[in-house]
């Protein structure tokens, strides 16, 4: 059982600059990909950015249309955590962000294939 923790979220200007974190459990966290998601009020969860496991993909980064170039996605081992760097943003950025983890380590953008998805953190940006 993998227990993941997203913090760093809140209320920001527009323009900003935030850093989500997420810290999981488990001593394997090396191998695990993960991944970042957002559900904004009255719209379907969608993928925002993931990171393959360094021993699966190489570490492969992934991002969302919508937030390439202004996102980045990072993680330290050590710490077991994966963060997601955002900047630049739009009022659009506005939802629950959720971390996820693919024990089998490939990651991607699909859902189904994180077994294990933390509360969610609330990032609210104003114009």
């Amino acid at each position: 059982q993998v227990q993941l923790v997203e913090s760093g979220g809140g209320l920001v200007q527009a323009g900003g600059s935030l850093r989500l974190s997420c810290t999981a459990s488990g001593r394997t966290f090396t191998s695990y990909a993960m991944g970042w998601f957002r559900q904004a009020l009255g719209k379907e969860r969608e993928f925002v950015s993931a990171i393959a496991a360094l021993t699966c993909s190489g570490g492969r980064t992934y991002y969302a249309d919508s937030v390439k170039g202004r996102f980045t996605i990072s993680r330290d081992n050590a710490k077991n955590t994966v963060y997601l760097q955002m900047n630049s943003r739009p009022p659009e950025d506005t939802a629950v962000y959720y971390c996820a983890a693919d024990t089998w380590g490939r990651g991607g953008t699909m859902e189904h294939v994180y077994e294990y998805w933390g509360p969610g953190t609330q990032v609210t940006v104003s114009s």
